[in-house]
């Protein structure tokens, strides 16, 4: 699949470097996946000229702990995007000059041939939505690079995703205005299409002569109907492919099956890090632009929205890639000290609050690594820990999502939690709730109702209670089934980061017993791991924390 053609591979070799790119496109039909990844020649042209900067950037690199990044000490430079900006540029000044790993890379298309009549390179931007730092955007410009044609950048707005709110499509729509502007910057064409993929994108590609179409990866079911949709309604003669632009590892090289749990993938992933956990190349300046486009109608696409307008932006979590990178600039200044000791105690501020940006995609979750790595000598602990859960746990949930098509739902459990769930799913319960009193936050449980009040008003609930928060759904419902879609739907609805492979975990872990044992047999839960109140207050000062959302309502 990815060996160049005969022809292209004896023109390579003998075509001197300032016209390969240029030449390649006369040659017929271009190789889609491995006409962009073969940088041999480039190497050996360029490999004498770059020793002497070689053996600089290992001195500082050696100095730096082996991180890909400058040091936050010894550089001059002191906010963190000034200092990412200048990693990117140290490993090179355009994609075109970076060895991409075509691991990263699915065709999923049956055509892998550019046709001869091409104008343009899409890539369908959808779970990564930003601009640096993102695999499928940078295939995306590589390939656009070699071709010498225009690169769009499209994004399909529809109007109602699962149980997204106005919080959630503002904190998207807001992030997108930032890619719209850096895009036209960089000479890069941004569209942003209502309507559902299927209906527009092959109408795009059509109008503009698109000769090939780059998307992200969600291992979600509805992102990937889409994708499946796009494949069936683009050209015959259009390749199609997929970059994981979100998992450090890809979630079908990480492994080829579902995963147990934790422990059955953490060696998985380490031992395929050296070949993934790189520095980004920059998204350069494009010069070969198309004919100007229409900025986009921000307010035509509000407009076009049918969500749930109730629930509103939150003011903590500021949309968009430069907050992202601000948030995690505090959070290795201020907070990652505290992870390793206190990121369990809801009333300590150590979590790094990140999930928002890397849930849409406005943050890479890599970036986040690299970044925080450089902090290890100083704080070796809790390094240690955010890496466990920012690759091991997250990268996980999306293998669970991706090899089991029940992800949620209760048929989704491992056999011997579907069981012991129905053993006891005719258990007398103390107390039950519907759906509309927990969303109130009106149970007999004041930290419950607190947390609950956090997640309403804030977006977010802090990660040791949301455990406890859906555990205490399956105590408090009629049965598991009602449990697990009342903390889907509760989750998606108010948290920034819901309808989330993590999220879906989360809620499955907590009620179905994913990722985890059998425990002591108990009423109602059978031989899912309990929690409980007297737990919580061992743990943390409970009082603390009902104190500051006791007051605050949630009532409508």
């Amino acid at each position: 699949m990815f060996a160049w053609t005969a022809k292209y591979c004896k023109f390579h070799r003998f075509t001197p470097l300032n016209r390969l790119a240029r030449n390649t496109r006369n040659l017929g039909p271009s190789h889609f996946c491995t006409a962009i990844t073969d940088q041999v020649l480039i190497e050996k042209v360029t490999s004498k000229m770059s020793s002497s900067s070689s053996k600089e950037e290992k001195k500082r690199k050696l100095e730096n702990g082996g991180s890909d990044e400058p040091s936050p000490k010894k550089t001059q430079v002191e906010d963190l995007a000034s200092r990412i900006s200048e990693a990117r540029k140290s490993l090179c000044s355009s994609v075109a000059d970076f060895k991409f790993n075509k691991k990263r890379v699915k065709v999923l298309s049956k055509s892998e041939d550019i046709p001869n009549e091409c104008d343009g390179i899409v890539y369908w931007m959808s779970r990564d939505q930003r601009v640096q730092d993102n695999w499928a955007f940078l295939y995306a410009q590589k390939l656009a690079l070699k071709l010498e044609v225009p690169l769009h950048v499209c994004f399909c707005l529809v109007p109602k995703f699962l149980e997204a709110t106005i919080r959630h499509f503002t904190f998207m729509l807001e992030g997108l205005k930032e890619v719209e502007k850096e895009c036209t910057e960089l000479g890069i064409s941004f569209h942003l299409l209502i309507g559902h993929a299927k209906d527009r994108l092959p109408q795009f590609v059509a109008e503009n002569k698109i000769g090939g179409v780059v998307t992200d990866f969600s291992p979600l079911r509805v992102p990937m109907a889409w994708v499946d949709d796009v494949g069936k309604a683009l050209p015959k003669n259009i390749p199609f492919c997929q970059v994981d632009a979100h998992n450090l590892v890809p979630c079908w090289e990480a492994s080829p099956k579902l995963e147990y749990g934790a422990r059955t993938i953490r060696n998985k992933i380490h031992n395929q890090l050296a070949g993934y956990l790189t520095e980004f190349p920059p998204v350069c300046k494009h010069k070969h632009t198309a004919p100007d486009s229409k900025s986009v109608d921000w307010a035509a696409a509000y407009a076009s929205l049918e969500v749930d307008l109730s629930v509103k932006p939150v003011d903590w979590a500021k949309p968009g890639s430069s907050h992202g990178i601000k948030m995690l600039e505090s959070f290795c200044k201020d907070r990652l000290k505290d992870f390793a000791t206190d990121r369990n105690n809801p009333n300590k501020n150590a979590l790094s609050n990140l999930s928002p940006w890397i849930h849409f995609g406005q943050l890479s979750a890599q970036r986040c690594i690299l970044t925080v790595r450089q902090y290890k000598a100083k704080h070796k602990e809790s390094v240690d820990a955010y890496i466990e859960e920012a690759v091991i746990r997250r990268e996980l949930g999306d293998n669970f999502c991706y090899y089991n098509k029940k992800y949620d739902s209760i048929e989704g459990a491992y056999d011997w939690a579907k069981k012991t769930l129905q053993d006891h799913e005719k258990d007398k319960r103390d107390h039950v709730y519907t759906r509309e009193q927990l969303e109130r936050g009106k149970t007999h449980d004041p930290l419950w109702n607190a947390a609950q009040n956090q997640m309403v008003l804030e977006g977010k609930m802090h990660g040791f209670l949301r455990m406890y928060w859906a555990k205490k759904i399956l105590e408090w419902t009629p049965s598991p089934s009602e449990a697990l879609s009342y903390s889907i739907y509760l989750n998606d609805k108010y948290s920034l980061d819901g309808r989330d492979p993590n999220g879906y975990v989360g809620c499955m872990w907590s009620i179905c017993g994913i990722h985890d044992q059998g425990w002591a047999e108990r009423a109602v839960f059978g031989k899912i791991r309990y929690m409980n109140y007297q737990g919580c207050k061992r743990k943390f000062d409970v009082t603390k924390f009902e104190m500051r959302y006791r007051k605050q309502t949630t009532e409508k």
